[in-house]
């Protein structure tokens, strides 16, 4: 293809070759079949059209091999496709475990993303080359949608609870970014650019440190990472008082509470992710661990949600230690 028409966007993660490739396999089978379907129609169209008015035609014969035989063909290719999408699916949804995390904001109408060393960025999303990226994203307001074409991720960006993208960038250059469900009268407005840098240049780039106007207005201190902010805001919240390592703790101990299953007073299990922490910080009552009084105060309207996106990284930096992971 040439600069003009690109029948895909550039290839520039780690698994856009492979979702392309995938993509095409569908897209030629579809050509293909549509076109033996046209054919077939007119062939039989012409071979069997009546005659005349006493032509009748001949009774179908009783050997149905060549139907079992393209049905099963249809099948192992139907299923092909399905398995070979579906493992597509799960890989581009299961970040690596060294993933760096950004924090994602989507409002009316910008991106406001946070980088872990406290570093904030608007509309612009500044990445190192060939290190995974696990984008934690939500919304301040209505539902928008994180879509990167060059890198082959989009999900939406939804209020009142959390959704992640991952991606490995594996060409330097700036590429577009999008929001793809519209979020209101400015909504083609809301773009971006991703600025994939060499390692070495985004680290460079990362120790210039960001404002203190940027950090303040996003409800943090200059320069604070966003698990250092949490730690401030956990204990200003006055939430260790009750959530310690001390025996008869009025709430459970959160050191490594993060992907851990936790039984409620209702019998359920719950898997301790981003989501259960929001709803358990901004909705305290929703869910009660087994052992535990409904004391803990509801904090809905209470800090906002780059707030809220700290104290959860904070939690989620608790080793077994009881120390900043």
């Amino acid at each position: 293809m040439n600069s003009v028409f690109n029948l895909f966007p550039e290839q520039a993660s780690s698994i856009s070759s492979e979702i392309d490739l995938l993509y095409l396999f569908i897209l030629i089978v579809s050509v293909v079949f549509t076109l033996l379907a046209a054919f077939l129609v007119i062939f039989f169209a012409v071979k069997y059209r009546r005659r005349s008015e006493d032509d009748r035609p001949e009774p179908p014969h009783a050997d149905s091999k060549l139907e079992i035989a393209a049905g099963a063909f249809l099948l192992v290719l139907l299923m092909g496709m399905f398995f070979w999408g579906a493992k597509l699916y799960f890989k581009g949804n299961r970040p690596p475990s060294d993933a760096m995390e950004v924090l994602v904001t989507g409002k009316q109408w910008m991106w406001k993303l946070q980088h872990p060393n406290g570093k904030r960025e608007i509309n612009t999303l500044h990445v190192p080359l060939g290190v995974p990226v696990k984008l934690t994203m939500t919304s301040e307001d209505v539902i928008h949608s994180f879509f990167i074409p060059a890198f082959r991720v989009k999900n939406d960006v939804l209020p009142g609870r959390y959704t992640q993208v991952w991606f490995e960038p594996v060409k330097a250059g700036r590429y577009d970014l999008f929001c793809t469900e519209y979020c209101g009268n400015e909504h083609s407005r809301m773009v971006g650019w991703v600025e994939v840098m060499e390692p070495a240049d985004y680290e460079r780039w990362l120790s210039i440190g960001t404002t203190a106007a940027a950090s303040t207005a996003a409800g943090g201190g200059p320069g604070e990472s966003p698990v250092d902010a949490g730690a401030r805001l956990f204990a200003e919240l006055g939430c260790v008082t009750c959530h310690n390592q001390n025996s008869g703790a009025l709430g459970p101990n959160l050191t490594g509470v993060f992907g851990r299953e936790e039984t409620m007073t209702d019998g359920s299990v719950v898997t301790v992710d981003e989501n259960y922490l929001r709803e358990s910080i901004l909705n305290s009552q929703a869910k009660i661990v087994a052992g535990y009084a409904p004391i803990m105060p509801v904090f809905k309207g209470l800090i906002n949600e780059d707030q809220l996106a700290q104290i959860i990284a904070y939690i989620k930096s608790l080793n077994d230690n009881g120390t900043d992971g």
